[in-house]
């Protein structure tokens, strides 16, 4: 079994194994540079969205009024169901968007591969 070339981090030899004739791992390729970077950035960019911020803030400020005696806790329950159904509405809109997103990127990664082994196919061999 052979090793990756690539240096960690922390300076020392990185353990992940490598098949064929790669030298790297999928984490220091070189040629995968850029879709780690775009990988990474959309991890950066996985907050809680601006709406779910408000929400919160929202049902903690109803909490407060009720126990402050400000807010009827008859009007403060309906509230807060209503909120909870948008929290609800808000997550299934997000996992929507990242079935779509995984369904787009599974396409893709089928269609690589339907054109690889239709260019290995004639050769015998596959890779």
């Amino acid at each position: 079994m052979r090793f990756c070339s690539g240096i960690t981090k922390s300076g020392t030899r990185c353990t992940h194994s490598v098949s064929g004739s790669a030298q790297f791992c999928h984490l220091h390729d070189p040629a995968k540079s850029e879709q780690r970077k775009r990988i990474a950035s959309k991890a950066g960019k996985s907050r809680p969205s601006k709406v779910l911020l408000d929400l919160r803030s929202r049902l903690v400020e109803i909490g407060e009024d009720v126990l402050e005696g400000k807010t009827d806790t008859k009007r403060a329950s309906v509230a807060a169901q209503a909120f909870n159904v948008a929290i609800r509405c808000v997550e299934a809109e997000r996992k929507l968007k990242e079935s779509e997103e995984f369904e787009a990127r599974l396409e893709a990664l089928e269609e690589a591969t339907r054109t690889e082994r239709e260019l290995y196919e004639g050769r015998g061999r596959w890779r």
